[in-house]
């Protein structure tokens, strides 16, 4: 008999551990799915909101700022979790709202934005910061309040290493949803359907955690909006309803994704008109902006032979070039011309040859898929004349085309006296501050590689650039060949080439005008000025707020959730750093970019895992050291980007050189990650208490350093500057723990 109950004992306890570690598991998974969900949703309304917004490095931050604050907010609100009878059933609702809540966001993105604001008009920053907390709310509130829930729900008994489980499992999904994004999705499913698909995982979730929870309510719902979503799913098209809705007025005749942009072609009477990413590129019929592109360049060199055009060419430029190989056929007949076309967006170029095949149908034009910059680097072909159709340098990724880098690499490219051209900045009658501003540092950077600068004040600037003469007489040249042109006659030349604006150009040049590099952007911070003035949003009242909440934040902080701040500030601005210097080096190649991302995430979980393994063994002590190390890294990175940009020159070591970002991008992360849970230790006072500390701690650390990153810091200070401020942070917090713990 002893036998026999000693036998049912054990039976019971063993149901218990199996019950114990399912419901582990379940937990385990709708947290690794808040992950997965909060990568997918991040990027694809970071990219929605870029496309409805201005677009700009401000808004960048301003979006992922405000991400992350709410975030933070949102884990600081779960401080309130001990007090709730039915914790299951909240995560389990909570869980439906984070399937859900994005499909409807993104809705209103695309369908009230021209309700809201006048439509084709930009978004000013006080309106954009407005929208994004507004907007972003919902989610990033709920959210944070899972991260702090989970936390507690894990740890029934109070232990504290149940804070660094669920950083480390809320990584793994965010890796998990990095890679799927970068390596599947992106390529194959619109946002709609990225979307769908985390709303089924965490509904399906959510109807777990409701079984668990007993709550029959729950189970049912969760499967019913599972239900109601295939529905939908199947038998209505939100991609394109709402993309209509987005462009109401114009009959929309293609739209698609890719990783570099979201491409809408949309038709009125006979023109079509190209979208990338919200932003018009170019219409079909302009003919005036399309000869502005090509002519005042190709008047420079008649007889050039071969060119080089760096994006725009299915805007007919690249035909356009050709006009200038049969006016010259005779002077030069055994030499045929050739376009060398580069577009970095694969989606944005099968489009065209669809849609406006004529532009590119001519056999002299030779169509490359890539980085126009990596191209030029890369490339061993000299050519006679080479046209950036770029955008203005609204963020880094666009302001490496302005660099005096770049400048020279183009400078190896062309052939004695070719001409390089250039433009940025629209230009009406009226050269403002903070314009002229623009035009001194273009033309002082490109004093840098060439001898002679000739500005021409048309629709934009235009910055042609050579060691060879440059002329004004652009109708001479044109009637000399016998061109048919539409828009650049006689008397519409001689309106924009006056004497007077022509003067107006040369008197905004400046000789201690600053000089704008690759690790230096200054060009893109002026821009953003620029654009600021233009919404009349003074700069400094802009900074003056940011000091201010950021002092406070600081002020508040303890010691614990002061290294936590500034180690998430750290591997949040440092990781914006390696993304641009990478761009910078090797051009921006989507999937590599991918695999720096993943590599940061897996360093994050790498980090934590271990930590969570010996935190019986260390102690403030380690807070502290772990804090110098970050410091230690943002010393030396800026000299590591410097040695690889030289070293990636030689083709035997591009290779290694990628594969040293990589192990950089890991390395940092593990830092970052080894802090949060040693930090959940030392600080301990109650699961719920802790875990909303240290949560909003990181979250706030992550949004000032996307916000005032690569939206300030940076081009105003450069890659160098902003090094040492990161390690100047996290060498106080260090001296900070220290004292502590000797008092």
């Amino acid at each position: 008999m002893a036998a026999d109950l000693s036998q049912l004992r054990q039976s019971e306890v063993s149901c218990r551990a199996w019950q114990w570690i399912g419901v582990r598991g379940i937990l385990w998974l709708a947290i690794s799915a808040l992950g997965v969900s909060a990568f997918l949703t991040q990027v694809v309304l970071l990219r929605e909101l870029l496309a409805a917004l201005a677009g700009n490095e401000l808004v960048l931050g301003i979006v992922l700022g405000s991400w992350m604050l709410l975030t933070g907010w949102g884990a600081s609100a779960g401080r309130l979790v001990d007090r709730l009878r039915y914790p299951l059933v909240i995560l389990a609702v909570a869980q439906m709202a984070i399937g859900l809540i994005p499909l409807v966001q993104l809705g209103i993105i695309r369908t009230y934005r021209d309700l809201v604001f006048v439509r084709g008009a930009e978004v000013g920053p006080a309106e954009t910061v407005l929208v994004c907390l507004v907007l972003l709310a919902p989610y990033c509130v709920v959210a944070g309040f899972v991260l702090t829930l989970t936390c507690r729900l894990l740890a029934p008994e109070g232990q504290p290493e149940s804070i660094g489980q669920v950083y480390f499992l809320d990584v793994l999904g965010d890796i998990v949803g990095g890679l799927l994004f970068s390596f599947l999705l992106v390529w194959f499913l619109g946002h709609f359907g990225i979307l769908y698909l985390s709303a089924f995982l965490n509904l399906g979730l959510a109807g777990g955690v409701g079984y668990l929870a007993r709550s029959r309510l729950c189970t049912v719902a969760a499967a019913l909006l599972m239900v109601a979503l295939a529905g939908l799913a199947t038998c209505y098209d939100l991609e394109l309803a709402t993309t209509q809705r987005q462009f109401a007025g114009q009959e929309v005749v293609f739209h698609g994704q890719s990783a570099y942009n979201r491409v809408v072609i949309t038709r009125l009477a006979e023109q079509l008109t190209f979208y990338a990413s919200g932003t018009p590129l170019f219409s079909t019929g302009d003919v005036e902006t399309r000869e502005q592109k090509v002519h005042f360049a190709m008047a420079q060199r008649p007889q050039a032979r071969r060119v080089l055009l760096l994006g725009g060419g299915l805007s007919g430029t690249a035909k356009e070039v050709l006009q200038w190989a049969d006016a010259t056929t005779n002077l030069l007949p055994s030499e045929p011309m050739q376009v060398d076309y580069v577009e970095l967006d694969p989606l944005l170029l099968s489009a065209g040859q669809r849609f406006v095949p004529e532009t590119l149908e001519d056999r002299r034009i030779q169509v490359l898929t890539g980085d126009g910059r990596l191209w030029v680097r890369s490339c061993s072909t000299q050519y006679d004349v080479v046209l950036a159709d770029v955008p203005d340098p609204l963020s880094s990724q666009w302001n490496r085309f302005y660099s005096r880098e770049f400048f020279q690499e183009v400078k190896e490219r062309l052939r004695a006296e070719g001409v390089f051209a250039l433009a940025c900045a629209s230009y009406e009658n009226y050269l403002s501050p903070e314009l002229a501003d623009l035009v001194a540092i273009v033309h002082r950077t490109l004093r840098e590689s060439f001898q002679n600068i000739l500005m021409i004040p048309a629709s934009r600037i235009i910055f042609l650039a050579s060691d060879g003469p440059l002329t004004v007489q652009i109708a001479e040249r044109i009637a000399q060949h016998g061109l048919k042109t539409h828009s650049m006659r006689p008397g519409y030349l001689a309106g924009i080439l006056a004497p007077d604006r022509l003067a107006a150009l040369e008197r905004a040049v400046r000789s201690d005008a600053p000089v704008n590099r690759d690790f230096y952007p200054i060009l893109s911070y002026r821009h953003l000025r620029y654009w600021m003035r233009q919404h009349q949003v003074r700069w400094s009242v802009f900074l003056l707020v940011l000091t201010g909440v950021g002092l406070w934040c600081l002020w508040r902080a303890r010691p614990v959730t002061m290294v936590v701040f500034s180690v998430g500030l750290a591997g949040s601005l440092l990781h914006v750093v390696l993304l641009l210097g990478f761009q910078v080096v090797f051009g921006c190649v989507y999937h590599r970019v991918g695999l720096m991302v993943t590599a940061f995430m897996a360093g994050l979980a790498a980090g934590s895992a271990w930590t969570n393994r010996r935190l019986v063994r260390w102690e403030s002590r380690a807070l502290g050291l772990l804090a110098v190390a970050v410091a230690a890294f943002a010393v030396v990175l800026p000299l590591g980007l410097v040695g690889l940009a030289e070293a990636s020159r030689w083709p035997a070591l591009n290779l290694p050189c990628q594969g040293t970002f990589l192990a950089l991008s890991f390395v940092l992360a593990g830092l970052v990650g080894m802090v949060f849970p040693l930090a959940a230790k030392i600080g301990f006072e109650q699961v719920s208490i802790t875990a909303a500390r240290i949560y909003t701690a990181d979250y706030l650390g992550a949004a000032f350093g996307a916000l005032l990153g690569s939206s300030l810091l940076i081009p105003l200070l450069g890659f160098g500057p902003v090094c040492l401020l990161v390690a100047g942070l996290n060498l106080i917090a260090a001296a900070i723990i220290f004292l502590v713990r000797k008092g």
